[in-house]
């Protein structure tokens, strides 16, 4: 008999964003080497973003794999969609992330799709504001990701009850 999950952790997807060929210049000439992004999540809730760089295509995908588990954060959900906006911004690149009524669907571009698919949000509308480098899309998604906060937290934090903050 196998056993498929260890430790009990759900089952991770990943994707990988961007694959870059990059080049350090060093005395014997250039040394190539490959430069890889990847968004791991388990569609529930939980997603993560990794960089691995290596000289083969499948050794910086397993580094950044790698990476991407270790970096995993839990997005609060509302149903399909987010508790409320919020922008992210790593680096020049900025993310605004909106609620959107059911059956929307997830209507963003590039790498920022990704990360909220993988995070299992149905129902989100993003807007890319900054630069449009998929790597720092995808950080400054999860980081927008990172800092909602529900009802209930915000509650909690100011010491109120629900009914007091939501007016």
């Amino acid at each position: 008999m196998q056993r498929r999950e260890e430790n009990n952790k759900p089952e991770m997807n990943e994707t990988i964003v961007n694959i870059r060929r990059v080049a350090k210049t060093v005395k014997g000439g250039r040394n190539m080497r490959f430069s890889v992004t990847v968004v791991v999540g388990d569609r529930e809730g939980h997603v993560g973003v990794g960089l691995g760089k290596a000289q083969e295509i499948p050794e910086a995908v397993r580094k950044a794999t790698e990476d991407a588990k270790k970096k995993l954060i839990t997005v609060p959900m509302v149903g399909t969609t987010i508790p409320h906006r919020h922008v992210g911004v790593f680096g020049a690149g900025k993310v605004l992330i909106m609620p959107a009524a059911e059956g929307t669907g997830v209507i963003a571009g590039s790498s920022v799709r990704t990360v909220l698919e993988m995070a299992g949000l149905k129902d989100v509308r993003a807007k890319s504001l900054g630069s449009n480098n998929a790597v720092n899309m995808a950080y400054a998604t999860i980081k927008a990701l990172e800092e909602l906060k529900t009802v209930e937290e915000v509650s909690r934090l100011r010491g109120k009850t629900k009914e007091e903050i939501l007016g």
